[in-house]
């Protein structure tokens, strides 16, 4: 993962929860994911609602943006979770299962979950390494306490601080994901993640990144449980201008993103 130019692609990783137990057997998060498109769509006209047109969000001339879902959903256990995040950033360069295909380039991510029935969107800015207290779906504790007492050094998070934060500018990509997405959505960034499965992945995606050097290129998102069909719909309208957000926040950040041009595709 390394600095992108101007007019090279960007990879945004994108991942879904899979069922949570007999109350939840379809994830909205991993509805969303699922539905997303391959790359990121040229600014369409922005509304208030379903049917109310209202002008359109002030689009910039980006690179290709590629939205890369991982291939299933991400059951909600820690030790998978555990498991797979280093996997997912590639960050070796190692080969993937197909000789023919080179391993992919990943910029940033976006881990999505499910949060409670309230119609709230939330971008959150820290993830956690302690308080995980709660069973996942198989009955199982994380048990790191005990971990880390009994392997020391060789823990997976020795060293890790308590709480690690995004390297995004939050606080800039949520007034430019609000400027493109519809004004009836209530969107925030969030502080606390709520020490379960969502913030279990955050945190271990931010460590992993912390630990080999690398920017903190990732965000939670979480979405309202409501699987009908227009949450759905909206979850994945917000994901759409919550990667647009990104990579014009960080593109900015770095002097690179290009004026508005009149009829610009994205």
């Amino acid at each position: 993962m390394g600095s992108t130019s101007n007019n090279e692609e960007i990879t945004v990783l994108i991942t879904g929860f899979g069922p949570f137990k007999v109350d939840y057997p379809v994830n909205p998060s991993w509805e969303i994911a699922r539905q997303l498109p391959k790359y990121l769509p040229p600014v369409r006209p922005k509304t208030k609602g379903p049917s109310s047109a209202a002008g359109s969000a002030v689009s910039h001339t980006l690179p290709p943006v590629r939205l890369l879902v991982h291939p299933e959903a991400i059951r909600v256990n820690y030790q998978t979770v555990r498991a797979l995040v280093p996997k997912l950033w590639n960050l070796d360069g190692s080969s993937t299962d197909d000789e023919n295909t080179p391993p992919a380039k990943i910029d940033y991510a976006i881990h999505i979950g499910m949060a409670g029935p309230k119609l709230v969107y939330s971008v959150e800015r820290r993830g956690h390494r302690d308080g995980y207290a709660m069973k996942d779906v198989d009955g199982e504790f994380l048990r790191d306490q005990d971990r880390r007492l009994r392997e020391g050094k060789k823990w997976v998070w020795d060293g890790e601080p308590a709480e690690l934060l995004t390297d995004f500018d939050l606080d800039d990509v949520l007034v430019r994901w609000r400027g493109h997405s519809p004004d009836n959505l209530e969107l925030r960034v969030s502080e606390d993640a709520g020490r379960y499965l969502c913030d279990f992945i955050y945190f271990s995606s931010l460590a992993h990144l912390h630990k080999v050097k690398q920017p903190r290129k990732v965000v939670f998102l979480h979405v309202p449980s409501d699987c009908a069909e227009q949450q759905i719909a909206n979850g994945k309208e917000l994901v759409i201008q919550l990667v647009r957000s990104l990579v014009e926040s960080e593109l900015a950040r770095k002097g690179q993103l290009s004026k508005p041009a009149k009829g610009a595709g994205n």
